[in-house]
C-alpha cells in the first residue's frame, strides 16, 4: 500500500475513534444527568411526609344485628347531602352499631389538637373529662394540647388507648394572634410528629364540652362543621371576609355554608394542605397590613369554598350553650360553653 493510502487509513481511523469518543461522552453525560434527576427525586421523596395508608373497605362483620336501612324512611326536616354529594351527618342518618363495627377493624388513631393559652387553661378539665365519656369511645385517641402554662394543666384520667401530650408554646398578647397562629402550629405538628403515627386529625377549641356521642360517623377525607349561628341563614348573612384586599375574600352571592373555625378535621394529608394554605394566605394578608374579620375562620371558609369538604357535620357537632334549642337539633354532641369573653381573653 502506498504512503498516501496509509495516511488516509490512519485519518479515517482517527475520525472513527473521535466519533465514538464523542458518542461515549454524550452517553456518560446523559447518564449523569439522569442519575442527578433521580437523586433529586429521591431527595424530594425523603423530605415529603410519609402518610399512613388508609385504604380499606367498609366491611361488616358476619352475624351483626342492626336496624334495617330504608330508602323511604329518614330525616325529612333537614338536608342530608350537599349539592356536591357530600353527606351531612345528623342524628338519624347513621347507625352507630354498624358504623362502629366497621371502623373498629382498622386499628385507627385519631389525633386531636386543642389550644389552651392564658386563662383558657380553666377549660381543659371539662373538655378532657367529657371527651373521655363521649369522643371516639373505644378508639385510639391522642390529644395534643398547646399551652403557655404546662404547669396549670390538670391531671385527667385517660382510658385505654388514650393519651395526652402537652406542648409548650409562647404567650401572646392578643386573642386574634392566638387564633391566627394555630394554622402554622398545626401544619408543623402534622409534618414533624403525626405524619406516620395517626390516621385522622380533628382540630377543636378548648372552651367546649362534649354532651353526646362524637364518633367514627364524623370521619372523612376533609370534614367541616356547619356553624350553629348560620345553619338556617341565607348566605348574604354569612360573616365572610368581604374586603377584596384580603386573601379570605368571598364576594356577595357566593358561598355554600358558613363553617365553624372551632372544629374541622379529616385525613392528615388533607388537613395538612388546609393548614398550609391558610397559613400562607394569613402571611400574605399580614404583609399587606390586613386582618380578616374572623382571622383563621375566615380563611378556613375561603378554603372550603374552593376545596369542598367530603363530609359535613351538622350543628349537633358544634353548638353554643347560649343558643336556644332548634327543632332540627335532636341531640347536642359538642358545644361551646358560656363564658365572659372580656374576662378570659387577653384583649377586647
Amino acid at each position: 500500500m502506498s504512503i498516501s493510502g496509509i495516511m488516509q487509513l490512519r485519518q479515517n481511523f482517527f475520525i472513527i475513534l473521535l466519533f465514538f469518543g464523542m458518542v461515549l461522552s454524550g452517553v456518560i453525560f446523559l447518564n449523569n444527568i439522569q442519575n442527578s434527576c433521580k437523586q433529586q427525586k429521591i431527595e424530594q421523596v425523603v423530605i415529603k411526609p410519609k402518610w399512613k395508608q388508609k385504604t380499606f373497605g367498609l366491611r361488616s362483620l358476619p352475624g351483626l344485628l342492626y336496624n334495617q336501612p330504608s330508602v323511604l324512611v329518614g330525616r325529612t326536616d333537614v338536608a342530608s347531602v350537599t349539592p356536591w354529594s357530600a353527606p351531612i351527618i345528623w342524628e338519624g342518618t347513621f347507625d352507630p352499631i354498624l358504623i362502629d363495627s366497621i371502623y373498629k377493624q382498622h386499628n385507627l388513631t385519631i389525633a386531636t389538637t386543642v389550644f389552651a393559652l392564658g386563662k383558657y387553661t380553666r377549660f381543659v378539665k371539662d373538655f378532657l373529662e367529657s371527651a373521655e365519656q363521649h369522643y371516639f369511645v373505644g378508639f385510639r385517641v391522642h390529644y395534643y394540647l398547646f399551652t403557655d402554662q404546662p404547669e396549670s394543666i390538670p391531671e385527667v384520667k385517660m382510658g385505654e388507648k388514650r393519651n395526652l401530650t402537652v406542648l409548650k408554646v409562647q404567650s401572646l398578647k392578643r386573642w386574634q394572634d392566638i387564633s391566627m397562629s394555630r394554622m402554622e402550629k398545626l401544619e408543623k405538628l402534622i409534618e414533624n410528629e403525626l405524619a406516620n403515627k395517626a390516621d385522622y386529625i380533628f382540630c377543636l377549641d378548648i372552651d367546649t364540652k362534649f354532651y353526646g356521642r362524637w364518633g367514627v360517623e364524623s370521619l372523612g377525607r376533609l370534614v367541616g362543621v356547619i356553624h350553629p349561628w348560620f345553619f338556617d341563614a341565607p348566605r348574604d348573612r354569612f360573616t365572610y371576609e368581604r374586603r377584596p384586599e384580603s386573601q379570605a375574600y368571598i364576594p356577595a352571592g357566593e358561598g355554600d355554608f358558613y363553617y365553624a373555625g372551632a372544629a374541622f378535621g379529616g385525613l392528615l394529608e388533607d388537613v395538612h394542605q388546609l393548614t398550609k394554605t391558610c397559613r400562607e394566605k394569613l402571611l400574605i394578608d399580614a404583609a399587606n397590613s390586613i386582618e380578616a374579620v374572623w382571622q383563621e375562620e375566615s380563611h378556613l371558609n375561603k378554603y372550603f369554598l374552593l376545596n369542598k369538604p367530603s363530609k359535613l357535620l351538622s350543628p349537633e357537632y358544634m353548638w353554643r350553650d347560649i343558643n336556644e334549642k332548634a327543632d332540627q337539633i335532636k341531640v347536642i354532641r359538642f358545644s361551646n360553653v358560656a363564658k365572659n369573653y372580656a374576662e378570659v381573653r387577653p384583649n377586647p
